[in-house]
């Protein structure tokens, strides 16, 4: 089963629109046909992340977000990364890699573009939502 690491911002946009996030959230991570990571600095990120204000203002946005992150501690994997990296340009992001790396994880899904500019870190592979859902989901 492949073990994946999910940036904060696929959540956020798989409760907001149906699209990529939406279907590898509901579709693959509900249904477990991965495996998902966290470490409890991410986990701290998600919490902090989908109880803004601001998305309040989507339709069922928190109870959506509650239930989700029931579901994320349940069904994940825990992992607590030893070692602190410095490869992002946001220095907050880097929790992904170290997560990734002690987890030997096969991808980790992000939107952020931006920081995230390279593709691959030792053997995880760095993919967008769509990128992701096209070619690499595991059937």
């Amino acid at each position: 089963m492949q073990k994946i690491v999910i940036d904060t911002n696929v959540f956020v946009s798989s409760l907001i629109q149906r699209s990529y996030p939406y279907r590898i959230i509901y579709e693959l991570f509900i249904e477990d046909k991965f495996q998902l990571c966290i470490s409890p600095a991410l986990l701290v990120e998600y919490y902090d992340v989908l109880a803004r204000p601001k998305f309040a203002k989507y339709p069922d946005f928190i109870v959506k977000a509650e239930m989700l992150l029931v579901d994320i501690e349940i069904k994940s994997i825990k992992y607590d990364p030893q070692i602190k990296l410095d490869v992002v340009s946001d220095l907050d992001d880097n929790k992904i890699i170290e997560l990734a790396d002690e987890s030997s994880a096969d991808f980790i899904i992000t939107g952020n573009t931006s920081d995230f500019t390279f593709q691959t870190y030792k053997k995880t592979r760095i993919v967008t939502p769509k990128e992701y859902w096209e070619n690499h989901q595991a059937v």
